[in-house]
């Protein structure tokens, strides 16, 4: 099965953070290129585990992707936006 997934990737200190959305599905590198790498691997275990243990149909629609004439497809994004909050202290 071949499954589409969003990534975000920001910078932490000295590491890229990676993101699979909405898999909820993190990892780390110390180059953009290391924590893609990282991710993929992840993701990868990830699905394989929730497959060997059969709840992979359940995790895929609890993600919100949707199965559409026997394919997974992914959420399609309508944003990706940065906003702000403003804590009192």
């Amino acid at each position: 099965m071949n499954l589409e997934y969003t990534v975000q990737i920001w910078k932490e200190g000295d590491q890229f953070i990676a993101h699979a959305m909405p898999l909820d599905v993190m990892s780390s590198g110390h180059t953009v290129e290391a924590a893609r790498e990282a991710l993929d691997e992840a993701v990868g275990l990830f699905l394989e585990t929730a497959a060997d243990v059969g709840v992979l149909d359940e995790v895929l629609q609890e993600c919100g992707f949707d199965l559409q004439e026997g394919r997974w497809v992914s959420p399609s994004w309508v944003a990706v936006e940065r906003h702000s909050a403003f804590v009192r202290g």
